[in-house]
């Protein structure tokens, strides 16, 4: 009992301290892009880099404000995120919903579909659906990248929500029939509690995806006033290739810092959600 106390004690600490060194792994990047954004320019031209600045300034957040609009850029971020990952969960939740219940040809070859076109190119698309924009006038506009995000991110959010509804038990569903409750009303009542956590984390990645999103953006949007953040970003690097650090660091901080809010946020309801939904079931 001793020896199997102590290894299983020695796996544990091994475990937490494989977790604790990818967790350092995960946030020094983040962490030495703080610190460069609060390093002064003396201290950015220096030799010897350091963690923490010997006279941390916020010059570089004015600098990064004055030079560009950030917080225009961060509201069409917003903008672009949020009604992406709103419209791709309203569209995603009833179509997984038929595809994880209904086990026909059909919904086999959609889930398929799915799968493979996970690994279509970003070029392989964006001729043919610029052209399709172009049709729609919705060129250079953020409802167009909204729509461009939301059929982008579809396919993985069906993926992901079919997973959570082939975990619901069916016979929930059957036991609300039973009582009189019709397909819609057992959807709504029944099956869409249980899926909350599904549908909150898929709206997580759908808003992550979007709001990090370059490419899109850089083709779509011509006008500087309807550009989304990460574009914005590549303005403080110059024609050489010569980036203006600091500002750049500082900017790239506060477009970092909505994704890390929004987690933060978000993930408790995850948790808590998946308790809920198992206690239920």
């Amino acid at each position: 009992m001793r020896t199997r106390t102590r290894s299983s004690g020695v796996a544990r600490a091994g475990q937490y301290a494989a977790l604790c060194c990818y967790l350092l792994f995960l946030a020094l990047p983040f962490l030495w892009l703080l610190s460069t954004a609060f390093k002064p320019p003396r201290e950015l031209a220096g030799l010897h880099p350091t963690w923490i600045p010997d006279r941390p300034t916020l010059d570089n957040f004015r600098q990064a404000f004055d030079e560009q609009p950030l917080l225009r850029a961060g509201l069409n971020s917003l903008l672009a995120a949020v009604g992406a990952a709103l419209i791709a969960v309203l569209v995603a939740t009833p179509m997984a919903y038929v595809m994880a219940r209904q086990r026909t040809r059909l919904a086999r070859a959609a889930s398929g579909w799915v799968v493979v076109s996970q690994a279509f190119p970003f070029v392989l698309v964006i001729i043919p659906l610029f052209l399709v924009l172009k049709n729609l006038r919705l060129i250079d506009s953020v409802a167009g990248l909204v729509l461009v995000y939301v059929v982008w991110a579809l396919p993985f959010a069906l993926w992901m929500l079919t997973g959570y509804v082939r975990a619901v038990p069916v016979e929930l569903e059957e036991a609300a029939a039973v009582d009189g409750a019709g397909r819609l009303r057992t959807l709504v009542s029944v099956t869409a509690p249980l899926l909350a956590p599904g549908i909150v984390a898929t709206a997580l990645f759908a808003f992550i995806t979007a709001w990090n999103e370059f490419f899109f953006a850089l083709v779509l949007l011509k006008t500087p006033e309807k550009q989304t953040l990460p574009v914005i970003l590549t303005r403080f690097i110059g024609a050489e290739g010569v980036a203006d650090l600091g500002p750049l660091a500082a900017a790239a901080v506060l477009a970092t810092l909505p994704s890390l809010i929004v987690f933060a946020v978000v993930q408790r309801r995850i948790t808590g959600g998946m308790v809920a939904g198992a206690v239920k079931s």
